[in-house]
């Protein structure tokens, strides 16, 4: 068990911080509280409900704080009194949501904005709302009205999580041919409609798997964990908490069915959940242990279990990056490219891999982008840029990823105007992706630096990063 984080008492009587909370100086403070603590990255956002990222950008100063949610945030987080950034002392948390979106008087520059960034109390409610549902909840049939595009394509599962309706089952050659659906609305990139689909999908699924026996059930267990994961995915790209749900409900429904490639599926997509929430290292751990289960299965050394292998290898190796764990980042990718290696593909077919994410060495070369990025050191990552051949990604998603990768590769090493190439070439590949929260705050970023880029602008009102 990691030992609880030690805080001095005082910790913000320095000079040093105190003359840069007096500044409003975030880059400083961040640095500050880390090394009087020994916080990660990842620790200071999971204490202020931002992400690693986010803390990345402002402690390297290329983003500014200026909403006075998340200056409040990282008040309350880093348990700095609020005095000593001229914030009152709030003597009832319940009602500061409204106060915390006013416009805090900071200078202008790029901004991690309240609307992106959920209320702490909402969040830590609907977890724990959320993980206490139960596992047959989604039991409906209706389907679910189509959200409209400019509204968060999770918004639909979030409601079915609270509002089911009633369903009832279907074949399981029915349940298969819907969720090979699903699969490529999620692999062509298109949220909203799997967003709106998946709430039936899911209920249909829940209702076979309850009307059936013995080896039926069985399959319609895995298939029940797929859809969970795709839920999960979803709900992981938009930010959504309902993700904790969906991926705990992906893991039992995975382990019923006695398969072990749901059961990778839902692993990974449980881990990623962990690695957003902070916990780096569990989630390394858990993934770990589950690839190794796959070495003890009588179909071990199969090409569809290495291919499950070098798919949770790759996200433990990305996790592992998230949490500041450099040398195991590069250990796991390492093994993922050795056994990657090992596995034979025929000509023309697509690799093999899990339910959302292939095991072709381009998708450990775009995690090595990502996961060095992530770490601090891009330009280590260039050069396996050129080794990404997106005709081994197996798809449209895979490919945004890459671009996505690139994108905040380019942009960490302060090349604007390739990051900007690589984000029009992610809206025109993949629009929806461009429109992600994360996308949209690198966007954001870029068009607050120095400088100009001609038809940014317009690129970031058109994407929903700035006002149009």
């Amino acid at each position: 068990m990691r030992s609880p984080l030690s805080v001095p008492t005082d910790l913000w009587k320095h000079p040093k911080a105190q003359n840069a909370l007096a500044g409003r100086d975030f880059a400083a403070v961040i640095k500050h509280f880390r090394q009087y603590t020994g916080a990660s990255q990842t620790t200071v956002g999971a204490l202020t409900g931002l992400a690693q990222s986010d803390i990345s950008a402002i402690e390297r100063g290329v983003r500014h704080v200026q909403s006075v949610d998340v200056l409040t945030r990282i008040a309350e987080g880093l348990a700095i009194p609020p005095a000593l950034l001229g914030l009152a002392e709030e003597p009832d948390a319940t009602d500061h949501p409204a106060r915390r979106n006013a416009p805090a008087d900071l200078p202008t520059a790029a901004r991690v904005t309240g609307a992106e960034l959920e209320d702490d109390v909402r969040r830590r409610d609907l977890m724990t709302g959320a993980l206490g549902l139960g596992a047959g909840l989604l039991t409906g049939t209706g389907t679910a009205a189509a959200a409209p595009a400019d509204q968060n394509p999770a918004a639909a599962l979030e409601r079915s999580l609270f509002e089911p309706a009633a369903a009832t089952p279907t074949t399981l050659n029915e349940l298969t041919t819907g969720l090979a659906a699903a699969r490529t609305l999620f692999s062509d990139a298109r949220y909203t409609a799997l967003g709106s689909a998946l709430p039936s999908l899911i209920a249909t699924a829940e209702a076979t798997r309850d009307a059936t026996t013995g080896r039926a059930r069985e399959r319609a267990q895995a298939a029940v964990a797929r859809a969970y994961v795709l839920a999960t995915e979803l709900a992981v790209k938009q930010h959504s908490e309902t993700a904790w749900a969906t991926a705990d409900r992906a893991l039992t429904a995975a382990r019923a069915s006695g398969d072990p490639r749901p059961l990778s599926d839902a692993a990974r997509v449980l881990a990623i959940t962990m690695r957003r929430a902070g916990r780096s290292s569990a989630a390394v751990d858990f993934l770990a242990r589950t690839a190794t289960s796959l070495d003890h299965n009588k179909d071990g050394q199969q090409p569809e279990a290495l291919a499950a292998r070098v798919c949770l290898l790759m996200t433990a190796a990305y996790t592992a990056a998230s949490g500041g764990r450099r040398s195991t980042a590069l250990d796991l990718l390492q093994e993922a490219e050795e056994t990657a290696d090992r596995i034979q593909v025929a000509e023309g077919r697509t690799p093999a891999g899990l339910f959302t994410i292939s095991a072709s060495p381009a998708e450990v070369s775009m995690y090595r982008i990502s996961s060095l990025t992530v770490l601090g050191t891009p330009d280590d990552a260039v050069q396996y840029v050129r080794r990404v051949n997106t005709m081994q990604l197996a798809s449209t998603e895979r490919v945004a990823r890459y671009l996505t990768d690139t994108a905040r590769m380019w942009h960490q090493l302060g090349d604007g105007r390739r990051t900007y190439s690589a984000l029009r070439a992610l809206d025109h590949t993949a629009p929806e992706e461009a429109r992600r929260p994360a996308v949209r705050t690198l966007t954001a970023d870029l068009l607050y630096r120095p400088g100009s880029i001609p038809g940014l602008r317009e690129f970031a009102a058109r994407t929903g990063a700035a006002a149009a």
